[in-house]
């Protein structure tokens, strides 16, 4: 990987900075919707992304399709269903099952999990300058995991699971699509999102049928607008203008720092939580994403050391 330039380190932070404020958005889609099943979120969601996507991408498709080798569809088959189907069942689980603000904050160990993959990237920082980091945004997880269990207690444990599991698929596909975008020739990141969000539809015909056959017809028609609406804005909002701007921080940010750029989603989506739920945060809440903005804060003056 070429090593980034200033100017291209401030356009991927501030992308970084505007795709958290979008996906943070995500964490008050389940709540939004009560009484639809997460399966059903995921399914609603990722049709509609790849519904968009296609419209979008159809000037471009004949020359995607020359561009792209079956290796690179493979490879989006694989981000499509860990980065999106994945991910976002976990997630929309872990919501409805403890709440907002527990696994928006548990999904900013993301730093943590990238981090460690991307110091044996070429131009990263010594492992040992990065510890520091590490070391926060570790204490931070502890502080929520702490809160999670000591304010719900045992029943929590399933919901601070879910969440655990979205980290982990989601991880994977940071690490996967940053080094996707560093390799790509001929294809902006732009259209790598749409490719992304119409293999992602495909995948989410599959979901649809047990998401919605034989399900529960209790839902009335203005219920099913509702959800139709706001799993549309998540696929707009969310998955194209979101992915979009951290395909750009992918490829203007080595992957260590690159990694720091998900707690701007915790900290949005623990915000957007907060005013959900109309209170303030708990003192372990504000230890929590203290910590994790420290993680950033650390990581960045590690690279800066690195470029002096």
């Amino acid at each position: 990987m070429v090593k980034p330039s200033t100017s291209h380190t401030s356009l991927g932070i501030g992308s970084g900075i505007l795709a958290g404020a979008l996906w943070g958005l995500v964490f008050l889609a389940p709540e939004l919707t009560a009484g639809f099943l997460p399966l059903q979120l995921s399914a609603g969601r990722y049709l509609a992304y790849g519904l968009v996507a296609a419209v979008l991408i159809a000037p471009s498709w004949r020359r995607l399709l020359r561009t792209l080798t079956w290796k690179e569809w493979r490879a989006l088959l694989w981000l499509s269903f860990s980065g999106n189907i994945v991910y976002y069942v976990f997630l929309a689980t872990a919501v409805q099952q403890g709440g907002v603000a527990m696994p928006s904050l548990v999904i900013g160990l993301l730093p943590i999990a990238v981090t460690l993959v991307g110091s044996r990237d070429r131009h990263a920082p010594p492992l040992r300058r990065l510890l520091p980091s590490l070391a926060l945004s570790a204490a931070g997880l502890a502080c929520i995991s702490w809160q999670s269990l000591s304010s719900a207690g045992i029943d929590s444990l399933p919901g601070l699971g879910c969440a655990v599991g979205a980290l982990v698929s989601w991880t994977i596909y940071a690490v996967n699509n940053s080094r996707w975008l560093g390799r790509l020739q001929g294809v902006s990141g732009h259209d790598w999102n749409l490719a992304m969000g119409v293999v992602t539809g495909l995948e989410a015909l599959l979901l649809a049928v047990p998401a919605f056959a034989g399900t529960d017809t209790g839902h009335s028609s203005a219920q099913w607008l509702h959800f139709a609406g706001v799993v549309t804005s998540v696929a707009i909002l969310c998955s194209i203008l979101g992915n979009a701007l951290w395909n750009v921080a992918s490829r203007a940010l080595p992957l260590t720092l690159m990694g720091q750029m998900i707690v701007f989603e915790t900290l949005f989506a623990s915000l957007y939580g907060f005013l959900w739920e109309e209170r303030w945060p708990t003192g372990l809440e504000w230890a929590a994403m203290v910590l994790l903005v420290g993680g950033v804060v650390a990581c960045a003056r590690a690279h800066a050391r690195r470029d002096d």
